[in-house]
């Protein structure tokens, strides 16, 4: 039995695409995506919504427009958004229109579902004028009922033959800047089909398990199967879908490349679970250190434990490390070796200074490099 080299994760070489500016396949990072879920119309709401998800780190955010109060709404909201916005829409052509004209990035659409050949190439002609990419959306949830009747159920190679059919009307037409998504949500199903998919065509592809759940169920099961799929080298764009909001959504979607090593974003964090030896609340200690550490963009690693049976060990490969010790006096760690102490009361806002600090210094050196290559 051969065993795969542990960190080995050969990426799929796949075409890139633009979505606004954002790249997508190719060499370009695996981006997050989100969804809103504040009703479209309501601009005021909906960008609200989308300006957190953008703090959070959003790369790509979708929107969801079922009518034209939506539609029209959608240039405000493309206008004010800092990243690019995906219309997404299901069954009515001139929603898509409406769309491309209003500023999209790019369209949410299965060209099989919104009638006939004309119909696709009016899309298609609108999406070309208007530089918007497109992204086909099949899902378990709704096959079209003549692959439900050929294979009896939805399944790897429906869902696949059903891109595969959607892609060709888009070819058809001349159109090649498209992504393609085969969701479901039963993670084998879903592993299986991007497999499948990815041996199929060279097209760039939107990871993600379809109604996966409430924020741990889903995150559970999202961080199998995108995690699964990333490892081997599939994948080119994420959407962790939640029963929460839609920064929740972002978040996870970065704590599964970080957890990878494919895309670090922000302060990575190493903690235990805490027990009876533990010198300081553990717990409350990284719920906290994580909701003030939001802010922070800049990759780096921070390790909090509980006492020194695995502290100095953990400490020693992160940049900032703090180990539970006696009488309220813990240690502190920088770039690997003993620092000094800080007292209990004080730990938290001293550790936040720290990763504070760090992040400016990183992010003086990264400045600092850059006008160097540039001379």
């Amino acid at each position: 039995m051969s065993i795969r080299p542990w960190r080995d994760i050969v990426r799929r070489q796949s075409r890139q695409i633009m979505v606004g500016n954002v790249p997508v396949g190719g060499d370009a990072p695996v981006t997050v995506q989100t969804m809103t879920n504040t009703p479209t119309s309501d601009p005021v709401a909906t960008i609200n919504q989308i300006r957190r998800c953008e703090e959070a780190g959003a790369d790509i955010i979708r929107v969801s427009c079922p009518d034209t109060d939506s539609t029209a709404a959608l240039a405000k909201i493309t206008k004010a958004a800092r990243v690019p916005i995906v219309a997404d829409i299901h069954f009515h052509y001139k929603r898509a229109l409406e769309a491309a004209d209003a500023g999209a990035a790019c369209l949410r659409i299965n060209p099989g579902n919104i009638g006939s050949s004309e119909r696709v190439a009016e899309v298609v002609r609108a999406a070309k004028a208007n530089g918007c990419a497109i992204r086909i959306g099949v899902n378990a949830g709704s096959l079209e009922k003549d692959l439900l009747e050929k294979y009896g159920e939805p399944c790897p190679e429906a869902l696949v033959e059903s891109a595969l059919d959607h892609i060709k009307l888009l070819q058809d037409h001349d159109f090649h800047e498209y992504k393609v998504a085969v969701k479901a949500s039963d993670v084998f199903l879903a592993v299986a089909a991007y497999q499948g998919l990815a041996e199929a065509t060279d097209c760039p592809l939107h990871l993600g398990i379809t109604e996966a759940g409430g924020l741990i169920g889903g995150t559970v099961k999202s961080s199998i199967g995108i995690g699964s799929l990333l490892w081997f080298g599939i994948g080119d764009t994420i959407r962790v879908s939640l029963s929460a909001e839609p920064e929740e959504e972002v978040r996870v979607g970065f704590e599964i490349l970080k957890a990878l090593g494919i895309r670090n974003r922000g302060v990575r964090v190493v903690s235990c679970p805490s027990c009876a030896r533990q010198g300081f609340d553990v717990i409350r200690t990284v719920q906290v250190l994580e909701e003030r550490l939001q802010h922070i963009r800049t990759p780096m690693s921070l390790s909090v434990l509980g006492c020194v049976v695995n502290g100095p060990g953990e400490a020693r490969e992160t940049d900032i490390g703090v180990t539970g010790g006696g009488n309220g006096k813990h240690m502190v760690y920088l770039s690997g070796l003993t620092d000094h102490t800080v007292e209990d009361a004080d730990m938290v806002d001293h550790i936040v200074k720290l990763v504070e600090a760090k992040a400016a210094e990183l992010d003086a050196a990264d400045v600092t490099k850059a006008a160097i290559a540039a001379e």
